[in-house]
């Protein structure tokens, strides 16, 4: 049973009571489910009474990074990076406010009522090695979990799956187009994507061909409904498989396909508190289901004589096209590409037989987490200072994970680990960093600096020795603070482009920034103390940006769509001042200085990005409070 997961589904697309349900009847069977990308409630990690677990073993990172922190990370035993999904490949998707209610608001660290997009590819993936490089962070972030990349059946899959495997995934899933959450628009549902039949078959063979099918588990899932889909997925190549719309069927899903209206008459798509009543699902249900599936498939194999699932794997040669086909047009198909056999390299298998090498052994964070042991003991206030340089990746994420393992999401009191660093670090300074962490960096920074941040307070500036002008050069990288959910960012100097993207509540204080800054923000404060590049707050719908347009050419740089510019408002200054005081004191800026002391004129240059949906939610909160 542990070969078996159900889909991603989000608090977004279904229930708590379907989705807890689901989570249930996999734990009970040792199977897997997957959160989706929305988050998951903290409450479920507690074990309930009776010994079930609501918890999902698959915790999911998509693009629009909703929820995901360290103790999300760390409450998982396969972490999913979602590349794209079968059902509408290459797209993004978008929940509207009125499915916002509280409890998914919590979750997703945003606002109740403020509608959520997730962009349609991830900001710190735009090549293989930006990939084998969140591998590598997730993989910091929860040693003990395994790491999956979900890719969807297209043509040339097979070159994108050798190179996951080469990026050190540990799992690998193809999808199929046929399935997918019932909310995805009718075009995408019709015409895009592929049978997951195509796409397992290309990457099975072509991982045989390159050495590489047994560094990695093969998984596969689209539609899968019956013992002998199971069966067809294991001869072409897949060890595991995923099974999610006969799930929800199973749990009492209709297959109304309005999930996107939240009209759902059976409570399984809807967050309408009066229809989630109507939710009669059990987990008894999904256990019998996977239950049935797994004797239909036994049945099977022991009708083409295999004993286990390693000895079917990949054996296509037990399968054969139908001589009986009357369709014209199915007679001309030819299937010999996906039915080929391909036959494994001298001491190889065609399924996982060996583990990836993560490269963890050398990593600067089993000295921090030496120096650190005082603090996590007994929250002691702990200080060291280390050199670093640009090999050194992920730093502060894997003691980040110890933190959370034993404190979860509350962490350590501020600034009980203070940790200084002196060079050029690496990828990911500060990733998935946890409350408690203070870390200082002398010197620069190279690109996600603070991604996921998770409550640390981050310090970044120039070296005594250096010689340009701080805020006229480039201290820290592209994708910065992407997907942070809480803590501080302070750099003296400029960040690169897509600064904050996707933000949902951390503060941050930079020189300037490059093109698309605070792209898809739904939370947080940003404050840029210089220029900004072209495209700022496109798809922003929450979190507030304050600009110093000092010479006032910031409205041509900013995409208007979705946010006003408008002038500080009391509550605003107030705020600003207390971070210029901050940023000067923690990093020296002699821009902060000097804000703060010309300040009456000073604040006539700064401009308010102010999301219109998120200012009308306000304003409508603060005309209840005023009416009561």
């Amino acid at each position: 049973m542990k070969r078996f997961a159900t889909g991603a589904m989000s608090f977004g697309s279904i229930s708590h009571e379907a989705h807890s349900t689901l989570a249930i009847a996999m734990n009970r069977i040792g199977g897997k489910s997957n959160t989706g990308e929305g988050g998951e409630d903290e409450m479920r990690y507690e074990v309930m009474e009776n010994g079930d677990s609501m918890r999902s073993a698959i915790k999911q990172i998509a693009s629009a990074r909703f929820g995901v922190t360290s103790n999300y990370l760390t409450n998982a035993d396969e972490l999913q990076i979602k590349m794209a999904q079968g059902a509408k490949p290459g797209e993004g998707g978008q929940l509207p406010g009125h499915k916002v209610d509280e409890w998914i608001a919590k979750t997703r660290h945003s606002t109740p009522g403020v509608g959520l997009i997730s962009p349609p590819p991830h900001h710190d993936i735009y090549s293989i090695e930006d990939l084998a490089q969140l591998i590598f962070d997730l993989k910091n972030a929860n040693r003990a979990a395994r790491i999956n990349v979900k890719l969807v059946s297209k043509a040339g899959v097979g070159t994108i799956a050798a190179g996951v495997a080469k990026a050190h995934a540990d799992v690998i899933l193809i999808a199929g187009y046929d399935g997918g959450t019932g909310a995805s628009p009718i075009s995408s549902i019709k015409h895009a994507g592929l049978p997951w039949e195509l796409g397992l078959a290309e990457a099975h063979q072509t991982l045989v061909r390159n050495k590489l099918r047994s560094r990695v588990v093969l998984q596969a899932d689209g539609q899968m409904k019956t013992g002998r889909d199971l069966v067809i997925a294991a001869l072409m190549g897949a060890e595991e498989w995923g099974v999610a719309t006969a799930a929800l069927v199973a749990g009492g899903c209709i297959m109304m396909r309005k999930c996107h209206l939240n009209t759902c008459p059976v409570g399984v798509a809807t967050q309408d508190p009066e229809l989630r009543k109507l939710f009669s699902g059990k987990p008894e249900h999904i256990v019998n289901l996977f239950r049935f599936l797994a004797e239909d498939m036994r049945e099977i194999m022991a009708e083409l004589g295999f004993r286990t699932i390693q000895e079917m794997v990949g054996r296509v040669q037990f399968l054969r096209v139908k001589d009986n086909i009357q369709s014209w047009k199915a007679k001309k198909v030819d299937l010999s590409g996906i039915l080929h056999p391909v036959t494994n390299q001298k001491g190889l298998t065609l399924y996982n037989s060996e583990s990836q090498d993560h490269g963890m052994a050398e990593i600067i964070d089993w000295k921090l987490l030496e120096v650190a042991q005082q603090a996590l003991a007994d929250k002691t206030p702990v200080f060291a200072t280390f050199d670093v340089k640009n090999i050194d990746r992920t730093i502060g994420t894997l003691l980040s994970n110890e933190i959370s393992k034993k404190y979860g999401s509350v962490g350590l009191p501020d600034n009980t680990i203070n940790f200084k660093f002196k060079g050029s670090a690496g990828q990911s300074f500060g990733a998935f960093a946890a409350k408690g962490i203070s870390f200082e960096l002398e010197g620069e920074a190279n690109d996600y600096v603070g991604k996921g941040l998770s409550g640390a307070q981050l310090a970044i500036y120039p070296a005594a020795n250096s010689t340009f002008t701080p805020e006229n050069n480039i201290i820290i990288g592209n994708v910065a603070m992407y997907g942070a959910t809480s803590g501080e960012l302070f750099a003296r100097g400029m960040a690169g482009e897509r600064f904050a993207v996707r933000n949902s509540g951390a503060t941050a204080v930079v020189e300037g920034v490059g093109d698309h800054g605070c792209e898809y923000m739904t939370g947080g404060r940003a404050l840029i103390l210089g220029k900004t590049g072209r495209n700022f707050a496109a798809g922003m719908s929450g979190g507030l940006a304050w600009i110093y347009d000092e010479d006032h050419t910031f409205a041509e740089n900013c995409n208007p769509e979705m946010v006003d510019l408008d002038p500080l408002s009391p509550k605003d200054e107030e705020q600003i001042l207390t971070l210029l005081k901050k940023h000067a004191n923690l990093t020296q800026s002699e821009v902060a200085k000097r804000l703060s002391s010309t300040w009456d004129a000073a604040k006539l240059d700064f401009v308010k990005v102010f999301p219109k949906e998120y200012k009308r939610v306000l304003q409508e909160k603060e005309y209840q409070a005023v009416s009561k």
